[in-house]
């Protein structure tokens, strides 16, 4: 068994036009769900491409199709998704449903998450057990972002890594903020983008990065033995930085 994600909020969605009403908002292509059971994670984004949410889509086992969000996007995102909505023929209503998620052996009816292997699968249905598993030492390791930590309204999903984690597609067509997110995977190179470093010390979540000489770098974010996740500004990632009372230098291991 797994543990229960007491932080999820899980809605059911129905209707003829469900998937291709997706696939118009979402930055990942959600119409592969029309082949099986499975699980996609995608973005919603303002027009200007910038992050408003993320959340799993998943088709279940029993053909039921769901969303996953974190609790505290759950009541705005509705919203917005209600907003684009219309007349088309959808609807989205919240569930009883658990998240159980696990590292060990996937049990039956469980999905795999598509992020990355090292976070397992996820169980919709009844719940799990108590948490158990460092999920903020996995996500450190592997530069996963998290919704409303390293993932903000001023974050730009190729920034954030969603290209490596299989949450943006570029041959899926139209969605809100498409072109954005197109323009900055074809015509320029990323300045910025989420980075592991090596942290000697502690500051908080937020914290301004700072090279030796005092010019802004970037931000920490997750820390987890002696490692952390940042946002930094790559010509400026080199040498000795500075977070508070922290020292932070670059992974040079990588993610």
């Amino acid at each position: 068994m797994g543990e229960t994600a007491a932080d999820r909020v899980v809605w059911a969605v129905a209707g003829s036009e469900a998937l291709p009403f997706l696939q118009g908002l979402v930055s990942n292509d959600v119409l592969r769900l029309e082949k099986g059971p499975g699980l996609v994670w995608a973005a919603l984004l303002t027009p200007q491409g910038k992050y408003l949410a993320d959340f799993l889509i998943g088709r279940l086992p029993d053909g039921g199709l769901v969303i996953d969000i974190k609790d505290d996007f759950a009541a705005a995102t509705l919203k917005r998704l209600m907003m684009y909505r219309l007349r088309a023929d959808v609807q989205i209503t919240p569930t009883a449903l658990a998240v159980q998620r696990g590292v060990s052996v996937m049990p039956e009816y469980a999905l795999a998450d598509p992020r990355h292997p090292a976070l397992g699968w996820r169980l919709y249905g009844a719940s799990g057990g108590a948490p158990a598993i460092d999920w903020d030492a996995i996500r450190v390791a592997h530069v996963i972002p998290e919704s409303g930590i390293e993932l903000t309204p001023e974050t730009y999903l190729l920034e954030a890594g969603f290209e490596r984690l299989q949450g943006v597609d570029f041959r899926k067509g139209c969605y809100v903020g498409q072109e954005v997110t197109a323009r900055m995977k074809h015509k320029t190179e990323l300045r910025k983008g989420l980075v592991r470093v090596v942290v000697d010390g502690a500051a908080p979540v937020g914290t301004e990065i700072v090279t030796e000489d005092g010019k802004p770098a970037g931000t920490l974010f997750t820390q987890s033995g002696g490692r952390a996740i940042a946002h930094l500004r790559l010509d400026r990632a080199e040498g000795l930085m500075r977070a508070d009372g922290a020292v932070v230098t670059l992974d040079q291991a990588g993610a």
